[in-house]
């Protein structure tokens, strides 16, 4: 994994965390090759439109060649396999060599296509874990709305911040609409975002940005 860490990290403060997680034909350091997060958030948290957080970029491929070779389609299970490894590897190791704030209101999960897929799979399936979800593009490992939002009366009030995207020209806006839908007859608050990208970094660069400037910023407030 790759991780980030605000100017002027300090081990006297304990910060939140956003896991961040790449598509199916990347790995931790594809955020890094075209968002460039790093600069994206040190400029945010210097003017003040982000809260100062940790930014964690993991490998999302759970299985023995982890790189993205070969028929990248192919390691689609290893992706659903990350979510032990997410929850029993890499959040303690985090937990432990890291300053940060180790609760569901600190911690947030996001990501684009395969990764937004996983981000609201996990992220809906661990409600005491995660209390922000971000889905850029998200990928059809998505599970069906019902599967994935099983307590809709319960979700209403548990998350701090559901985010959908998709570009208007990507094939694969029905299952972001599909899941936005859902959560819209739910009554489930949300902010569903779609402008007139394809399948593009573009899109999820945008979409990385608008999201940090409002993940932890409710807790930030009361802290």
């Amino acid at each position: 994994m790759n991780v980030y860490t605000p100017p002027g990290y300090s081990t006297d403060t304990r910060y939140p965390v956003l896991y961040l997680l790449h598509g199916i034909g990347g790995d931790e350091t594809e955020w890094q090759r075209f968002a460039d997060p790093a600069n994206l958030l040190d400029n945010l948290i210097a003017d003040g439109k982000a809260a100062p957080m940790i930014l964690v970029m993991p490998n999302g491929r759970a299985q023995k060649n982890d790189r993205a070779e070969g028929d990248v389609f192919a390691a689609a299970p290893a992706f659903a396999t990350f979510e032990k490894d997410l929850l029993n590897d890499v959040i303690p190791a985090i937990e432990t060599r890291y300053s940060v704030k180790a609760d569901r209101d600190s911690r947030a999960i996001a990501g684009l296509s395969m990764g937004g897929g996983q981000a609201l799979n996990f992220g809906f399936a661990n409600p005491a874990v995660f209390g922000w979800i971000g889905g850029f593009s998200a990928a059809p490992n998505t599970r069906p709305p019902e599967q994935l939002i099983s307590d809709p009366t319960t979700a209403r009030t548990q998350y701090h911040l559901i985010w959908l995207s998709c570009g208007s020209k990507d094939q694969l806006l029905g299952i972001s609409q599909k899941t936005q839908r859902f959560l819209q007859q739910q009554q489930i608050p949300h902010s569903w975002n779609v402008d007139g990208h394809g399948h593009d970094p573009t899109h999820w660069k945008h979409n990385l940005w608008h999201f940090c400037r409002q993940v932890f910023q409710h807790k930030a407030a009361k802290d």
